[in-house]
């Protein structure tokens, strides 16, 4: 079907007969079931769906019929598929009734479509799908009118029940949670966690499905998302604001505006950078009251098999310790406000979208390590041993480490690799590591023999 023969979403108006729209699937909603008035006792069926196919020009289609018609339709196409409707009933909108709840559109009028007189199908035109597929990727809204997660959290509860627009990164996606409600109704429920410059965990939530199937193939923290009108609510049980994914809202999947490439570009730099997965972990337990014992496949074994932290202790050798590297591998400068490296040269940070940018860069300094530990059973990579933990352990402040000599450090080093230590350690899971978990250390010293002793019996007898 050549492309030509189709009428432009900007040219439709209630005189035109027998018209034929192409366009790409850019919104949907669940499919709902109300009671038929004219035969008591049945349901209509409806559901609806947003077309684009053009920068500027979009429109909202719903459709009515019985459950067979419409839950048949609903199925055949998604988000992001291109689709042709064929003589579709072009109303007026009423915004006074069903459209104010429906994404708000350029367009003056809404389409119809119904079993007896309308057909939509896929799009099957390749040159017409070629066209229409980078639609998918342009904001609804001006791609500069949105809030910062910082800008919700500031304004607190003077945006609660304000629809309003969202530009951030995925930082997580949680498990879709199934319920039954009081009078029997299925409902289901997505919590996605969001991130930008300013914020780095905010809420957003999903109770369609088809919002959720939208979210959860979604790359955590390679994924930006412009969201237009999400509602902003107070949540009494955080004490914090929430968005709200709802009936208005268009989710746009990676939007092609510079704003969006600068927060993807700050994406990356902060999910390499650890600073995630350190706002990730909670609140440390006292090293006191951490009593459970593990070798390394066990914590590893145990951490993967449990989403929320898990706290242990390990007799282990550490066996990398990279001391004897030069100092700036060893000591590093981060920014207190975006977590990103600095020079100490610098007098300001080099991240971007540093919510102190411009301004004379507030940072700190301390030993910045990733360590192997390793035991008869395993090794666990890449955790993270930093001030003021590492400090005590070495037994030496950042400004004393610098003045050793290089055999100083090395012999530093070969005190820690020749020796059964005892570690105390957090672990967490990390989408971005290889083994999928994270750790940290919080607590590291030379082990007691008879620890030792006393654990490796522990460990015979269970063999046994």
């Amino acid at each position: 079907m050549a492309a030509h023969t189709y009428i432009a979403i900007s040219e439709l108006h209630p005189n035109i007969s027998h018209s034929k729209v192409a366009g790409i699937i850019i919104g949907k909603t669940d499919v709902r079931s109300f009671p038929d008035r004219k035969n008591i006792g049945m349901d209509r069926f409806t559901f609806g769906f947003t077309v684009k196919d053009s920068p500027d020009f979009f429109i909202n289609v719903s459709t009515w019929g019985n459950d067979a018609y419409v839950n048949g339709l609903a199925s055949s196409f998604n988000i992001g598929d291109c689709v042709t409707i064929e003589n579709p009933l072009v109303a007026t909108k009423d915004l006074e009734k069903g459209d104010r709840f429906c994404p708000a559109t350029p367009s003056h009028y809404r389409l119809l479509v119904t079993e007896a007189h309308s057909q939509v199908c896929l799009c099957a035109d390749m040159d017409t799908i070629d066209r229409l597929l980078p639609l998918i990727h342009l904001p609804v809204k001006d791609s500069r009118d949105f809030y910062s997660l910082g800008d919700i959290v500031a304004n607190g509860q003077k945006l609660d029940g304000s629809v309003i627009n969202i530009l951030a990164a995925v930082k997580s996606i949680g498990d879709t949670k199934q319920f039954t409600t009081s009078d029997g109704r299925r409902g289901q429920r997505l919590e996605v966690r969001l991130f930008d410059d300013s914020v780095l965990s905010f809420p957003l939530v999903c109770w369609d499905r088809e919002a959720i199937q939208l979210m959860q193939p979604l790359i955590p923290r390679e994924t930006v998302l412009f969201i237009a009108d999400a509602k902003i609510s107070f949540d009494s049980f955080r004490s914090g604001m929430v968005a709200t994914v709802n009936s208005k809202s268009i989710i746009t999947v990676n939007p092609d505006t510079r704003e969006a490439s600068l927060l993807f570009s700050y994406a990356k730099e902060v999910s390499e950078s650890g600073a995630l997965d350190q706002d990730d972990m909670p609140e440390d337990v006292p090293v006191e009251s951490i009593t459970d014992v593990y070798t390394v496949s066990q914590l590893m074994q145990k951490a993967r098999e449990n989403p929320e932290a898990l706290f242990g202790i390990t007799y282990s050798f550490i066996s990398k310790l990279d001391l004897d590297s030069s100092a700036s591998k060893v000591i590093k400068t981060r920014c207190s406000k975006c977590k990103f490296l600095v020079t100490e040269d610098l007098n300001s940070c080099t991240n971007q979208l540093c919510p102190g940018k411009g301004q004379i860069v507030s940072a700190t300094t301390g030993f910045d390590l990733l360590v192997d530990f390793t035991d008869h059973t395993g090794t666990l990579h890449a955790c993270s041993l930093r001030s003021p933990v590492a400090e005590k352990a070495l037994g030496c402040t950042t400004e004393e480490f610098i003045s050793l000599t290089d055999g100083e450090r090395t012999a530093m080093k070969w005190k820690f690799l020749l020796e059964r230590c005892k570690i105390y350690v957090k672990i967490i899971p990390s989408p971005k590591m290889k083994s999928g978990i994270r750790g940290m250390v919080l607590n590291c010293s030379l082990a007691d023999p008879g620890e030792v002793k006393q654990h490796m019996s522990a460990l015979l007898q269970q063999r046994l």
